[in-house]
């Protein structure tokens, strides 16, 4: 992806997140000169990967297979080895209209996926195998809003405004917007270096063609733009 469509991807998203009430922290908008002129105190922010977050997943086609996220929250992948710390985590994200998130599951994460406004979130949900395949019969199990609900292996659920939906571990599932829409996401913590499972390989980040300067950094960036310095 370039930086300049990345750049445009945060303003559009910004826009769309503020017209829906939703505000983002102030770090959102540290520049890169503020991000060097960091120490320690932020290192939470580094280190869990929290802030920006577009990807075509590395498929280099963003609008038909891609996603903006925002992590506001997260623990670290420590915190669930000992049991200790802030062991949850909290995303914004974007879906465009047509754009899909591609089949995927997490080992570790169960999730809360949400409609937070807009138009209507699509998923297509599977069981998968104990050598991870996708099952393509049977039922799946999973709760919306509290309610328990089965549906056929392979079919649609559909989340409209303010509706929920909890999607435990090894479940494969695929989404995507009928209209855009403002989703949130509430799960476990997050760790997006080991704890996706795509049925296709694909990648999870960008690569990134720098045809003009940041506006704001991605969690991707912050090894290159920020330098821990003395408290």
């Amino acid at each position: 992806m370039k930086r300049s469509e990345i750049n445009a991807i945060i303003r559009s998203a910004d826009a769309f997140i503020r017209a829906h009430g939703f505000f983002l922290p102030p770090f959102a908008y540290w520049t890169v000169e503020d991000w060097q002129e960091k120490g320690e105190e932020v290192s939470e922010i580094v280190e869990n990967a929290l802030g920006w977050d577009i990807t075509d997943f590395g498929l280099g086609d963003f609008a038909r297979i891609g996603l903006f996220l925002f992590t506001l929250r997260n623990g670290n992948p420590k915190n669930l080895a000992s049991g200790n710390g802030k062991l949850y985590a909290e995303k914004i994200m974007v879906v465009e209209d047509g754009q899909l998130t591609p089949l995927h599951f997490h080992w570790s994460k169960m999730e809360d996926i949400i409609n937070r406004g807009g138009g209507k979130l699509k998923l297509r949900l599977y069981p998968a195998g104990e050598d991870e395949s996708l099952v393509r019969t049977g039922e799946v199990t999973f709760s919306m809003d509290g309610c328990r609900r089965s549906i056929k292996a392979g079919e649609v659920v559909t989340l409209e405004p303010g509706e929920s939906i909890t999607l435990e571990q090894h479940c494969y599932h695929e989404f995507w917007g009928e209209g855009k829409v403002l989703t949130g996401e509430v799960s476990l913590v997050n760790d997006d270096n080991t704890d996706n499972r795509f049925f296709q390989p694909i990648g999870r980040f960008p690569t990134i063609e720098e045809d003009e300067e940041p506006l704001y950094l991605l969690v991707g960036d912050y090894n290159k733009y920020y330098q821990t310095r003395p408290a």
